[in-house]
């Protein structure tokens, strides 16, 4: 009964934990590194064809981004994740694949200049994305799950996105039954749209976010729809488009909902009727998903506005924008407006033509109204720099470049805090991941000192003995190394390999079978290497 962390170890994104229950394979996350990473993560200690199963906190790349390359590389198990979030990966992990293979597409075109560079290949393909979806166990919160003997689950609301969960993780081999709680990304109290956060009253085990473990949220609700009517009023004034990078999913909603209330309240003068543009197709149907999950996901508020008729998230002036040609009319129109654009860090997507157009006029403003991870193009304006390449050009920054105070969907210090303090007995132990270096670090040891919990902060490779309650390996931290052109398989080539991979992993599992089943087994496998000798 084994616990290895793989990633999201010291670094914020690319959240992957591994479990090792008896002869159960099974990995809890398996999402994208997003920005720049400090660390190296370790291999999968199995071939990806061995997992048996996974278990998705929520939607977010971050946690989810990798599935698809998962079942490229020969994953043919079952995804259990909440209803809401089975219904956003259905619309994330096909977006997340026409990325990669739109930027494989414009790489290549790149390289049609210069001779000797091997083709780009995306590191998966939308079939895989698709076969990913169908893999997709829908669960309903707050249901104990029997996945089989050995294993039972339940997801719990944590309120960070529609959908996310606390996943309890309940693990028996031989005599020994542990539980384990993955708290997934722990949401901030009193958020618009989605409840407060759950909570989970006891286990062996914690594995726990601090992405925010070193700051506190204002000790008062903040005024979102004042602070943001203010900003729009300022900038429409001015003759100035107010451009928001914003997730697709959760955060661009939470948008939608403040700009009804000022828009129902009248609290932008002069300008009736502002156009606000959502320029996703993306965010378009992640807010058609957030109108069928009402009644399992809303808060209290946003449920009584559904009672009475309102939609909590459309009004007038409201503009959906999917084609790229509808895209284009949006700078191509002078009248002011506001523009809700992906993705939240500026990294990828339609916002950063935005910022093309938007970024050198100091009429405008840049607005950020969520996370910018280090390295992103997001965090390089927040931090002040004074010119950006965009699309090869150079462009200059003179637009107001602000923040929406106290915008977050992740809990801070003191939320993250009385999450864990919610369990009635001390658990064994608290991991802590999910953070950045130093919050990791600081969170477990504020925990340990303060509260006195056992607390241990992993790096990527740390594997724990869960039967025994001790290590059996303690890693170290790896610095990413840069990159070198290394000779890898690509193409189609490359999904021979992983169909290789797999087999291999049936034929180790295949010990114990009847003789007659594995002569069979044999005979195939000789047929087939005969036929491509």
């Amino acid at each position: 009964m084994r616990l290895q962390f793989i990633g999201a170890a010291h670094e914020v994104t690319g959240s992957c934990h591994y479990m090792q229950i008896g002869e159960n394979h099974i990995l809890v996350d398996c999402g994208m590194e997003q920005g720049t990473n400090t660390f190296e993560n370790c291999e999968l200690p199995v071939e990806e064809a061995m997992i048996d199963y996974v278990l998705l906190t929520h939607a977010h790349v971050d946690h989810s981004g990798m599935l698809p390359l998962l079942y490229a590389k020969g994953f043919r198990g079952k995804i259990y994740a909440t209803e809401a979030t089975a219904d956003l990966c259905s619309i994330m992990l096909r977006d997340c694949a026409h990325i990669q293979m739109q930027e494989a597409e414009w790489k290549n075109r790149k390289a049609k200049r210069h001779s000797g560079i091997e083709p780009h290949v995306p590191i998966y393909t939308m079939e895989d994305a698709e076969e990913t979806i169908r893999s997709i166990v829908p669960c309903a919160y707050d249901r104990i799950i029997e996945i089989n003997e050995n294993i039972r689950i339940r997801f719990t609301d944590i309120g960070h996105l529609l959908g996310s969960a606390s996943i309890e993780v309940w693990a028996r081999e031989e005599n020994i039954e542990k539980k384990l709680v993955f708290s997934g990304d722990i949401g901030n109290m009193d958020q618009p749209l989605l409840r407060d956060p759950q909570m989970t009253k006891e286990a062996d085990y914690v594995i726990m976010e601090s992405t925010y473990g070193d700051r506190l949220h204002s000790a008062e609700r903040p005024d979102y729809i004042g602070e943001l009517a203010q900003i729009i009023q300022e900038t429409l004034d001015k003759g100035g488009n107010v451009v928001i990078p914003s997730f697709a999913v959760g955060r661009t909603q939470e948008m939608l909902y403040f700009i009804r209330a000022i828009k129902g309240q009248g609290l932008v003068k002069n300008h009736d009727n502002f156009p606000v543009y959502v320029d996703s197709p993306l965010a378009v149907e992640a807010t058609g998903i957030f109108n069928r999950n009402v009644g399992s996901c809303f808060d209290e508020e946003a449920l009584s506005l559904v009672k009475a008729g309102i939609n909590p998230i459309s009004f007038p002036g409201l503009r959906l924008s999917i084609t790229s040609d509808e895209s284009k009319f949006i700078n191509m129109d002078e009248t002011p407006k506001v523009i809700i654009s992906a993705s939240g860090m500026c990294d990828a997507g339609r916002v950063r033509h935005h910022l093309k157009h938007n970024l050198w006029r100091p009429e405008c403003t840049i607005l950020f109204v969520g996370y910018q991870s280090v390295g992103t193009p997001g965090r390089m304006l927040l931090d002040g720099v004074t010119e950006m390449k965009l699309f090869g050009e150079t462009v200059d920054v003179r637009a107001q470049i602000r923040t929406l105070s106290g915008m977050s969907g992740h809990a801070d210090k003191n939320g993250l805090i009385n999450w864990i303090q919610n369990f009635e007995k001390k658990p064994d132990r608290v991991f802590i991941v999910h953070g950045e270096d130093s919050v990791t670090v600081s969170f477990a040891n504020c925990l340990h000192d303060e509260y006195g919990y056992t607390t241990y902060a992993p790096y990527s490779g740390t594997r724990f003995d869960l039967a025994n309650n001790c290590f059996e390996y303690e890693a170290l931290p790896v610095l990413v190394k840069k990159k070198t052109k290394e000779q890898t398989p690509s193409g189609v080539y490359a999904r021979l390999v992983a169909a290789g991979q797999r087999l291999l992993a049936i034929i180790k599992r295949s010990e114990g079978m009847a003789n007659k089943d594995l002569a069979k087994f044999a005979d195939q496998i000789n047929s087939l290497c005969d036929k491509w000798n």
